[in-house]
């Protein structure tokens, strides 16, 4: 099955995206729901990004190496990282005077943000420290590579170069599971 479902959306046939919703939802909905479980209304818009992900990115998986289920639902976890991550930064920039005091908001923000950090902390636990430093100023902070450059003294080519490599071995790592 997986073959076919691969093939057809290789070849771009809409109707290997229906074998594969067919297969695989129960499992993009359940990663979906286990990692955005209190973002309820991002919960449908995170599933379409999935499928949307799969179908342009379907060229990336290599079944020499990975199962499809496995390649599906690591694409759902990440897309449902994302989705928290989007999240977050929305609450950074609601005026705190339109807060109501009862509100459990920053009890919801601090849990994500927790959550957040310990899910970007197991991914990077297998890099070592001056890629794991460069991944989190790069994707997490946001900081150019102009920026961290300059940080580090280093060239901005070599800080590419790093985090090509580290994302080559973030994908070999977690294409096993």
């Amino acid at each position: 099955m997986d073959e076919e479902i691969y093939s057809l959306i290789e070849s771009r046939n809409e109707k290997g995206m229906e074998l594969l919703i067919n297969e695989y939802s129960a499992l993009i909905k359940a990663i979906v729901k286990k990692h955005l479980y209190n973002l309820s209304q991002y919960h449908e818009e995170c599933i379409n990004d999935v499928y949307l992900g799969i179908w342009n990115n379907i060229a990336s998986f290599n079944k020499e190496k990975n199962l499809l289920k496995n390649w599906i639902a690591a694409i759902a976890k990440y897309k449902a990282i994302d989705y928290k991550r989007k999240y977050l930064k929305t609450l950074e920039y609601i005026d705190i005077s339109e807060i109501d005091i009862e509100s459990d908001f920053t009890i919801e923000k601090e849990v994500l943000k927790n959550e957040l950090e310990y899910e970007t902390e197991e991914i990077l636990k297998n890099l070592n420290p001056m890629d794991k430093q460069f991944f989190i100023k790069l994707f997490v902070k946001e900081e150019s590579i102009k920026e961290i450059s300059e940080e580090f003294n280093i060239k901005p080519s070599l800080i590419y170069n790093r985090i090509s490599r580290a994302k080559s071995k973030i994908r070999r790592l977690f294409s096993r599971s």
